[in-house]
This record gives C-alpha cells, sequence and structure tokens, in this order.
C-alpha cells in the first residue's frame, strides 16, 4: 500500500485465514513456548471446562498482525498494537482480520492512522478487538534506519 493516503471510516484490506489446524497450534506451541495443554490436548481442554481445544489468544491476534503489515506496507512502521481477547477460536475455525481507519494525521510525507482493528470467526465470534497505529509514507532512509543522523 506505498502512497496510499487513508481516510477515516476507510476500511483496511481484509484477511481471511484459512481453517486453524491441530497441527498449527502443536507448532505455535512450540514458536511460542506456551505448552498448556488446553491448546493441544482434546481431553484436558474438555476436563478443563472449555468443550475441547482452543487456539492461543496471541496466535489470533498474530493474524490481525499480518493483516495489518500487509496493509502498511514495506515503507510504514507498526507504532502502537494492541488487542483484548474476547471469544475463543477452535481449530476448523476460518478467521476473517478486518479494521476501520478511526483516525488520520498528515505528519511529514506521510500519515499517522488510527485503526480499530478485530478477528472474527466463520459464525461472528469477536476472538479478539483492538486498536492500532501506524504510520505511512516513510523514505527510504527513513524506513531502512540509514538516515537522519547529523554531527
Amino acid at each position: 500500500m506505498n502512497g496510499k493516503r487513508w481516510r477515516v471510516g476507510e476500511a483496511l484490506p481484509e484477511l481471511v485465514k484459512p481453517p486453524v489446524t491441530q497441527i498449527q497450534l502443536v507448532q505455535y506451541s512450540g514458536a511460542s513456548g506456551d505448552f498448556n495443554p488446553i491448546h493441544t490436548v482434546e481431553a484436558f481442554a474438555k476436563a478443563a471446562g472449555l468443550g475441547g481445544v482452543i487456539a492461543h489468544g496471541m496466535l489470533t491476534m498474530a493474524f490481525v498482525g499480518q493483516m495489518l503489515t500487509d496493509a502498511i506496507g514495506e515503507r510504514g512502521q507498526l507504532l502502537e498494537f494492541g488487542v483484548r481477547f474476547r471469544g475463543m477460536v477452535r481449530p476448523g475455525d476460518v478467521i476473517t482480520c478486518r479494521g476501520t481507519v478511526t483516525e488520520v494525521s498528515d505528519v511529514d510525507a506521510g500519515q499517522v492512522v488510527t485503526a480499530s482493528v478485530e478477528a472474527v470467526t466463520q459464525d461472528g465470534t469477536v476472538a479478539v478487538r483492538g486498536d492500532a497505529t501506524f504510520r505511512t509514507g516513510l523514505g527510504r532512509a527513513e524506513a531502512t534506519g540509514q538516515g537522519g543522523e547529523r554531527g
């Protein structure tokens, strides 16, 4: 999205993830170090009163992060990003990540944009909801950290 000018009320491009898999949850457990068996062992999750295995909340947040970085582009910069975990994601769920621009400020050669963001399951359950702020339009030297120092 290099060169894009955002407007309040504009939707970020949606990201639809394929169904969450049991293998994906095991892999995420290893990558994150979160080996809580509610994420990988059906019997344990049922005994814990969850009705079955649930995905890591941080995995769902990472999906929203992917949507944001796709929208921001290589020349942008994610400044702030936070969510609240609201609903459970289970193996087989298809996650749709979306956002809406809520505030725009023009700065230098770009914009600082704030957006409300969320991830929902195929049945409309909101899994995470929050806000993100990003900057667009960074020049090449600024985006790569190769400029700006004066002595």
